[in-house]
């Protein structure tokens, strides 16, 4: 797997958790919790959290990536 291809993976993955987590706060402020679009956002936050987690522990098992040491 090219090296750029697995930091867009992961940088994508990101923007999903970011953006779940921002339309959680905005559901949260603007429906004073009237509805469970907060709760649905905040959900899809943590199941792609570990999504990403469970990823990574794959990678590592597969020898797509190599861990490293604190400093390199």
């Amino acid at each position: 797997m090219n090296d750029t291809l697995k930091i867009l993976l992961i940088v994508a993955f990101f923007i999903v958790i970011l953006w779940n987590l921002g339309a959680g706060l905005y559901y949260m402020m603007s429906d004073k919790g009237r509805t469970k679009r907060t709760v649905n956002a905040l959900t899809r936050r943590v199941a792609v959290s570990v999504a990403l987690i469970l990823l990574v522990i794959l990678a590592i098992g597969m020898g797509w990536i190599e861990p490293h040491g604190l400093g390199g």
